[in-house]
């Protein structure tokens, strides 16, 4: 696979990329360079904290979450 870079650096990664390793908006990338070649590594954030982020909802709406945490039907 290839790419062109744009006239301000921009590279497009490839889809078939992107979708294999996760990639989407807002994911951060960290770039060095090993032995002349660009390498691009997907920073993952190791905190306990952000493991559970999103875990306890369960596909309920905030105000539902709220209403179940202060003892109201929702």
């Amino acid at each position: 696979m290839s790419a062109v870079v744009a006239e301000r650096g921009q590279v497009t990664i490839p889809k078939a990329l992107r979708d294999r390793l996760g990639i989407v908006p807002g994911t951060v990338l960290d770039f060095t360079e090993e032995n002349g070649r660009l390498v691009a590594t997907k920073r993952v954030d190791d905190h306990p904290a952000f493991r559970l982020l999103g875990k306890r909802s369960r596909g309920r709406r905030t105000a539902q979450v709220m209403a179940s945490l202060r003892g109201k039907a929702g």
